[in-house]
């Protein structure tokens, strides 16, 4: 896959905002869990990361991409970001709650999403959550998903068709996000 254009890729956003379209659905979803800590894994240019650090949350940050993360730097120079294979990420710490915004499984190879899903659940906190929203249809379906998880300890709780938490209905919706809890000890 080509690298992105960081600059590039936010300025879409930036003039969404600009129009007045509200682009911080993912960080108010993740906020209403009140998490005091958050791995954003699959960063991006920080959009979320950095929505949620203005919410008062500890966001650490963390994509592949060097020109997504050079943008999020410019952008949050104080934030933590960490360029690293989400496949392979080492578990250094636990999250409240680690979030894969805009489609992140689907841009690591087929091969890899399962690993993905594994490395991203190590981070996952006793009692804390794994929010992820992608698009459906795209070689990575739902029960696969929830499979990987739940091998990995992480039970379903939630699932919508947006981060507004519209009500998902199986077959007719063609983005989920769901919401898995790791239980507590």
């Amino acid at each position: 896959m080509a690298p992105f254009d960081g600059r590039a890729y936010q300025a879409r956003f930036d003039a969404l905002a600009a129009s007045g379209s509200d682009v911080h659905g993912e960080a108010a979803l993740v906020a209403s869990f009140a998490p005091t800590s958050v791995l954003d894994a699959g960063c991006g240019t920080g959009r979320v990361a950095i929505e949620l650090a203005r919410r008062g949350i500890e966001v650490v940050g963390v994509d592949v991409d060097a020109s997504m993360l050079q943008e999020a730097r410019r952008r949050a120079p104080s934030l933590v970001w960490i360029q690293a294979d989400l496949a392979r990420l080492e578990p250094g710490r636990v999250f409240d709650l680690v979030v894969l915004a805009g489609n992140v499984p689907l841009f690591c190879p087929e091969a890899d999403r399962l690993a993905l899903c594994a490395a991203c659940a190590a981070h996952v906190a006793p009692g804390g959550r794994l929010v992820a929203g992608f698009q459906l249809g795209r070689g990575f379906e739902l029960a696969e998903y929830d499979e990987g998880l739940a091998r990995c300890g992480l039970v379903l709780a939630e699932r919508y068709r947006s981060w507004d938490r519209e009500p998902f209905a199986a077959g007719r919706d063609g983005y989920a996000v769901s919401v898995h809890e790791r239980a507590r000890p």
